[in-house]
């Protein structure tokens, strides 16, 4: 199931229990995907685990036939349980090494601003690292911003793919040119998933193929 490591690269959609509820998620996930979203988080924090295996079963269906890579926040027993192609986990969601032993898909860890944490998570056999937040998240806007220099440090010292989260937008995203996945919700989901996709995945890729200073 760790092939799928060639799909971590572009732009990186996570559902959201306000922006995304279930009445209109499948919809807006095509609608996404069609517009060029490469990989999709399913996050649900509250939902009891017999009540969304339906729906994450349905993704997994819709995201493989669109060659979209598929990923689980948190729940370890449910992604075993279900085979899900990728596991995404943050610093209360159990031991990294564990859980390298018993999933098989690829595994994502959130490092926050801790490039320490990064490089122990890739040690331990984590397939990528994500930072954030980049910039103020409307989503969690509690959470300290790291800055974009972070990446550039990253892209020095780790050899896995690194993932920026946190706050980007339309017009931020250009900054990120060292990140090889960028998180988005906000921005992703409001009004047009299919536009809003459509135009974050091109300045992205445009980041990466011009000289555009980080600061």
């Amino acid at each position: 199931m760790r092939d799928n490591i060639q799909f971590l690269n572009g732009l990186y959609g996570i559902s959201d229990e306000i922006l995304t509820p279930f009445s209109t998620l499948i919809y807006q996930v095509q609608e996404a995907i069609a517009g060029g979203m490469k990989i999709f988080q399913f996050r649900d924090k509250k939902s009891v685990d017999k009540d969304i295996i339906e729906i994450i079963q349905h993704l997994m269906d819709i995201c493989a036939k669109s060659g979209v890579l598929f990923v689980l926040n948190d729940r370890t027993e449910l992604a075993i349980n279900l085979n899900v192609p990728a596991l995404h986990i943050g610093k209360d969601d159990g031991n990294l090494q564990s859980i390298r032993k018993r999933f098989k898909g690829i595994l994502g860890v959130s490092s926050y601003g801790d490039l320490k944490r990064a490089q122990k998570a890739q040690s331990s056999g984590a397939d990528y690292v994500a930072f954030g937040a980049m910039f103020p998240s409307r989503t969690k806007p509690n959470a300290p911003c790291v800055g974009v220099d972070i990446l550039r440090e990253a892209r020095e010292k780790l050899c896995i793919p690194i993932c920026a989260i946190g706050g980007i937008s339309k017009d931020n995203i250009k900054l990120l040119k060292n990140a090889d996945m960028c998180a988005v919700i906000s921005s992703l989901w409001d009004t047009n998933p299919r536009e809003n996709a459509e135009i974050l995945s091109k300045a992205f890729e445009d980041s990466k193929s011009k000289d555009i200073y980080e600061f």
